[in-house]
């Protein structure tokens, strides 16, 4: 018969987890976590906020991304994969056949080569320019920047958890990013 435990994550300890083992040996273990609203996550504004803090007046893309960091930084650790999974949605979306037919020189298409590297870091210079360009590339994919990327963006969260925790950041985003995992956005219509 199984057993359901609810515990909160801050309250789980190592002597629970040693109980555990005593008690059900090499059972198998299954953990759902249920996150509360509002709790421990960035909102839409905020990311967009911290997108905007991304300083194009430097010219080392170091330098533009060190105010968005510093920010990121600032924030609890929940909030840095938040704002990974909120990227990495916005890039899903960016992610369809006729945004990348209308990617400048290296578009889908046109006959020349297609880089799917070249297009994410085109997708993330989207991001990278604020929300009204996002949501105007979405509604109108003609608005599209021709021959511009900004693949430091897709770092960003690495760096903020970096410097927050001193430990790497091993975390698989929310929706997978790189180029055609937008299945239905590659559909030919």
């Amino acid at each position: 018969m199984p057993a359901t435990f609810k515990i909160q994550v801050d309250k789980l300890t190592p002597d629970f987890i040693t109980d555990m083992k005593e008690k059900y040996g090499a059972a198998e273990l299954e953990i759902t976590v249920n996150k509360q609203p509002n709790n421990e996550a960035i909102s839409e504004s905020e990311f967009w906020k911290i997108i905007d803090c991304l300083d194009f007046s430097k010219e080392k893309d170091s330098d533009i991304l060190e105010p968005a960091i510093a920010y990121l930084s600032g924030l609890p650790i929940a909030h840095i994969y938040t704002f990974e999974d909120l990227l990495s949605e916005k890039l899903y979306n960016l992610d369809t056949r006729v945004i990348a037919e209308n990617a400048g020189e290296n578009a889908y298409g046109n006959g020349n080569y297609f880089s799917v590297d070249i297009f994410l870091y085109a997708r993330a210079c989207v991001v990278a320019n604020g929300e009204n360009a996002y949501e105007s590339v979405l509604a109108t994919p003609k608005e599209m920047p021709e021959n511009l990327t900004f693949e430091p963006l897709l770092s960003l969260a690495t760096k903020a958890y970096k410097r927050k925790t001193g430990k790497e950041f091993n975390y698989i985003s929310t929706f997978n990013y790189e180029t055609f995992s937008n299945k239905n956005g590659w559909l030919k219509k």
